[in-house]
């Protein structure tokens, strides 16, 4: 067992990723953690995210649960409701924010923060995080680099220097996981192999359509107010829109400082009831259990490319047993 997961009192190297917008709440996070992996509950407003940690924890049993907290939408506030509800450990993404590093260190909180690059290994380690998640491209959601998982985790190794160095992308079987810790990093992180789970609050069309997927898309068509790119299921919206790269980029980039004004409850609630598939304003939240089934067509269906060896949607606790295999 490595230092970091002795420190996390986790007992396998697995991570469930922090999807947000709902997909990764109380549910999935405790039921991963119950099952001896490290769930992480995704962003939502500071309180929701208290009271979703705290349940995560009471569903865990006590056992360690994470955060994640995107750099742009993330809020003070954030900061305490992490705390308050019992994260052991911070995972930043998509910017630098050194004085939340801080604040959170200050916490007692362990800060990992998912980089795509070299350069952002390095700085996210300058600015004092304890480890990074070097997410390859493959991966489902916001991307932040272009390299494949298996090209940039053993350049993120060296300037870690003995920092926690965990990957991400491509994560969907045992294989996977004993590739990735047989190239030197302490734990894997997984998202699609959760995502496709009963705890899970992603829609269930978006489920079934993501069941052994045999395309995904990397574009910034659902970029409103985030305009990042991400990688995607095919649905009306990227059948109409993302063959015109240029003037969706266009469109959404005019659009994106109206929509970092929202709040995120706003961005990630009102927002996708307007959307339809011929005006490309979407915006980055994902269809969930309950929406309208028409939404699974204008809104984001996240996957990584590993959804094409995903078969099933399983309890989050067999997910764990799936990819930690026998390990003790």
């Amino acid at each position: 067992m490595t230092a970091l997961l002795e420190r996390l009192e986790v007992e396998h190297p697995v991570v469930q990723a922090g999807m947000g917008g709902g997909i990764a709440g109380a549910a999935l996070a405790g039921a991963v953690s119950a099952a001896g992996g490290l769930g992480t509950v995704g962003i939502r407003g500071p309180e929701a995210m208290r009271r979703e940690l705290r349940s995560a924890r009471e569903r865990a049993g006590g056992r360690p649960v994470a955060a994640n907290l995107l750099v742009p939408f993330t809020r003070r506030e954030h900061v305490d409701a992490c705390a308050d509800g019992g994260a052991v450990a911070v995972v930043l993404f998509f910017g630098f924010d050194a004085e939340l590093v801080a604040a959170l260190r200050e916490r007692g909180i362990v800060v990992l923060h998912q980089v795509g690059s070299l350069e952002g290994v390095e700085r996210a380690l300058a600015e004092g995080a304890d480890g990074v998640i070097a997410q390859g491209v493959e991966a489902g959601g916001h991307l932040d680099g272009h390299e494949r998982r298996a090209e940039l985790l053993p350049r993120a190794r060296a300037p870690a220097r003995g920092g926690a160095v965990l990957a991400a992308g491509g994560v969907a079987r045992r294989e996977d996981v004993d590739a990735v810790l047989a190239a030197g990093a302490d734990a894997a992180v997984a998202g699609s192999r959760f995502l496709l789970t009963d705890e899970s609050f992603a829609h269930p069309l978006y489920k079934q359509r993501a069941v052994g997927a045999p395309k995904t898309i990397d574009t910034k068509l659902f970029g409103f107010g985030w305009p990042a790119r991400h990688r995607v299921l095919p649905n009306e919206a990227t059948e109409r829109w993302a063959g015109r790269p240029r003037l969706t980029a266009a469109l959404t980039g005019a659009t994106s400082a109206l929509g970092r004004v929202l709040p995120l409850e706003v961005a990630a609630g009102r927002l996708p009831a307007a959307q339809r598939p011929w005006l490309p304003l979407f915006g980055p939240a994902a269809p969930l259990e309950g929406a309208p089934d028409r939404l699974v067509e204008v809104t984001p269906l996240y996957a990584g490319e590993c959804v094409r060896h995903i078969h099933a949607v399983v309890p989050a606790a067999d997910a764990v047993r799936e990819l930690a295999g026998a390990r003790g």
